[in-house]
């Protein structure tokens, strides 16, 4: 059987329990936009780029925790500079960027719900 998609994760989901507040945080830190929307009643804020899709989530059911799963967003090229916004963004380094061989750096961010967040930069060359 032939996997549909080559990547091994095709949704993520990064709980909050404010999505404006979270919502700022990564649109600063990120520069992009999220885009809002509503899916059975709970409000996400849309990472809109291409690959794998994924959300901000003000759920019920799910609460934000450092201890939970960490989904890793891609920092392609930008991960100094997304890292430079953390602190005024209202967040906090946990890791700074960290060289992990050839899969390129890595950084751990906690972001304004508490959630502890990765970022990956791969390896140029």
């Amino acid at each position: 059987m032939t996997a549909p998609n080559a990547n091994a994760i095709t949704w993520f989901e990064i709980p909050c329990a404010q999505l404006s507040r979270a919502a700022a945080f990564y649109e600063r830190m990120t520069g992009l936009s999220l885009k809002r929307e509503s899916y059975m009643d709970v409000p996400h804020a849309m990472f809109t780029v291409p690959g794998v899709g994924g959300a901000l989530v003000e759920d019920k059911d799910n609460a934000p925790s450092p201890k939970g799963q960490r989904v890793f967003l891609n920092a392609a090229g930008a991960l100094d500079a997304w890292l430079s916004r953390v602190e005024t963004a209202g967040g906090k380094v946990v890791l700074p960027r960290t060289d992990i061989g050839p899969p390129g750096f890595i950084a751990i961010i906690q972001d304004t719900e508490g959630n502890h967040v990765g970022l990956h930069q791969p390896r140029v060359g």
